[in-house]
This record gives C-alpha cells, sequence and structure tokens, in this order.
C-alpha cells in the first residue's frame, strides 16, 4: 500500500466510527471479543452503610479492573478491532487511558505513544511507561491534544485511539454494564438507579446502552466535579455545552472540556440527568470507599460514590449501583485524605 493511500486508510479509520449509533449487539460483540482478557471485577455492598442510608447501595469495582480503572475494556476492545498490519498505536490521555492502551499495546506486540499533560500525576505517567509506550508530553492549559494527535497520527501513520469519542472504545466500555446485568440478575434484584463517574462520556454511553437492555426503567444519572459538569448541563440545554476556563479540580481523570459528539448523543437517549460534587465530597467518598469497602480509589473515581452522600440526594428505588471507575491514586495523596476527619 503507498504511503498515501495507507495514510488515508489510517484517518478512515479512526475517524469512521463516531457516524454510528453504538447498538447492544456491539456491545455483545465487545464483550466476546474482550472477555479472555479483563477481568470481571465484583459488585459489592456494605450492611452498615445500608442501615445508615435506608436503601441498599452497591458499587461496581473497576479500580480492580487491569491497569486500575474500566479505560482497559475500550482500549482492550479498540485494539484487538484494529487490522493487523503493525501500524504504530497513538492515544491521548490525562493517564488511564493511556495506561490502558499501553499494556493492550504491550500485549500484542505493538509500539505505542501516548500524548499526556505535563501536569498528569506521576503515578500514572511512570505506569504508562513501564509498559514500554513513548510519552508525549504537552500543555494542557495552552496547548490541544486533540490537534496534536492528528499531527502526530499523519507523521506517524499510526491508529489513533481517542479515550472516549469512539465507537470501538465506548462498546468496550459497554462491558461493565453487561457484567453488572449478570450479576444482578445473579442475585435476583433490579437496580433502580445507576449513578456513573463522567468526564467525556464514554463509560456512561456504553454502559446505559446495556443497563437499559437489561433493566429498562433503571435511571441513569451522570455524576462529574464542580466546574466540569459539562454533562449535566449539555443534557439540560439539548446541546454540547462546554466548562468554562480556569476551574480546577481534584478529579484529574474525568476533567474533559465537554462530553464527546458520539456519547452525548447516546446520553440523550439514556441519561436523565446528573449531579455535580465538590472536591470536598470527593474527598469524604474515597474515605468512605476505603473504611466501608476496603477499597483505593482515585479522585475521578469516586465522584458517582461521592453523589450518594450529599445532603439533599434522593434515592430513586431501593437498590442504587454507582461505579467506582478507577483506583490510580498518589499514595502520598490519598495518605493526606485517608487523614481528613470524616463526619460519619
Amino acid at each position: 500500500m503507498h504511503d498515501k493511500t495507507r495514510q488515508q486508510t489510517f484517518l478512515t479509520l479512526s475517524k469512521g466510527f463516531i457516524n454510528k449509533m453504538i447498538t447492544i449487539n456491539d456491545i455483545i460483540t465487545a464483550y466476546e471479543k474482550t472477555r479472555n482478557s479483563i477481568i470481571k471485577t465484583p459488585l459489592i455492598t456494605s450492611d452498615r452503610l445500608n442501615q445508615k442510608l435506608g436503601f441498599r447501595l452497591w458499587v461496581k469495582c473497576e479500580m480492580l479492573q487491569r491497569t486500575g480503572s474500566f479505560k482497559f475494556r475500550g482500549a482492550c476492545n479498540a485494539i484487538l478491532s484494529l487490522p493487523d498490519d503493525d501500524a504504530p498505536i497513538l492515544a491521548y490521555s490525562s493517564g488511564n487511558h493511556a495506561q490502558a492502551v499501553a499494556l493492550n499495546a504491550k500485549l500484542i506486540g505493538r509500539k505505542a505513544t501516548l500524548i499526556m499533560p505535563k501536569d498528569a500525576p506521576m503515578i500514572k505517567r511512570q505506569a504508562t511507561a513501564s509498559f514500554g509506550a513513548s510519552i508525549y508530553l504537552y500543555d494542557r492549559k495552552n496547548e490541544n491534544r486533540e490537534k496534536i494527535g492528528d499531527a502526530l497520527q499523519t507523521e506517524m501513520n499510526a491508529h489513533l485511539i481517542p479515550p472516549f469519542n469512539d465507537e470501538r472504545v465506548i462498546s468496550g466500555q459497554g462491558t461493565v454494564g453487561i457484567e453488572i446485568a449478570q450479576q444482578c440478575k445473579k442475585r435476583d434484584f433490579y437496580p433502580s438507579q445507576l449513578i456513573v463517574c463522567c468526564g467525556g462520556g464514554g463509560l456512561i454511553a456504553g454502559t446505559s446502552i446495556s443497563i437499559s437492555e437489561s433493566f429498562p426503567n433503571c435511571k441513569i444519572f451522570a455524576a462529574e466535579p464542580e466546574g466540569f459538569d459539562d454533562m449535566k448541563r449539555s443534557l439540560a440545554a439539548n446541546k454540547i455545552l462546554s466548562n468554562k476556563l480556569g476551574k480546577h479540580s481534584i478529579c484529574d481523570a474525568i476533567i474533559t472540556p465537554s462530553p464527546g459528539k458520539v456519547p452525548f448523543e447516546i446520553a440523550k437517549k439514556y441519561v436523565k440527568g446528573g449531579y455535580v460534587v465538590t472536591d470536598q465530597e470527593v474527598c469524604d467518598a474515597m474515605r468512605i470507599a476505603y473504611r466501608n469497602f476496603k477499597l483505593v480509589t482515585e479522585p475521578g473515581g469516586a465522584v458517582a460514590l461521592a453523589s450518594v452522600f450529599k445532603p439533599n440526594f434522593k434515592p430513586l428505588g431501593q437498590d442504587i449501583i454507582v461505579i467506582l471507575s478507577g483506583g490510580n491514586v498518589d499514595e502520598t495523596l490519598f495518605s493526606s485524605i485517608l487523614a481528613q476527619k470524616l463526619e460519619s
């Protein structure tokens, strides 16, 4: 294949996935493709917490997934969907998608380059590098990672795997919902509400499709950090809205400028609304997860859990599921959060 033709093929492969509405069949196919590579993470509850809350709270433990977050699922499906051409793999990420792409590329013997912000947690940069990937650092305040990705894709003739605005990735993330449905049915209960941490929207998009297929009356909500509630506001406005510049949050893993186009179209169909939590509420949730479930979560991974403990939270039913989406947290930060007093 000539270089020009090959380059155009790569661009089509990477960008052509955003034009098709994803179905439950796509997610089932992704599950069958990845089931021997991913970990079926547990769905657990705490009797002590349930007594205090007045309803049963279930947590899906995606911090126990390979590379420490749900991102391994989407990266796995995307990379296993690539043609067998030995072309390099390219992705951009604040850390969790980077690690997932790096490991999946290593498992099939492909070279990977990850575009990461200079202020990404060191634990995530080191983990990504440990899988043999090259890292391209950028300044997230003054540079655009999508533009960098497009330029490097052309330069490297690489397959670009975006973190959320991609059919293959969203279908892979939807396997979380396949597992949740299996686990609920095994325990013989019907979830009334599902709350999902939301950045670009890949996880909530894929999971909402698979959960709605099995439990059509389950109400699905996004959970976002204060100042980054773009999905909630976009759903209310029925159009994609961006976050204001200059905002900061401890939840580095799910800070995005706006929802992805594909996730937003799916969310419009399945997601009822969203919750917004403060950094302090996130820290409280991280301590709750550790003390009641013995689980380590990163800030962005605890946002859905934090929403349940907001003073004005009103449960929609008796069985509520939250997804703990990741556990890649710096040890020093985690220790300092655990040392804070929890009023409960």
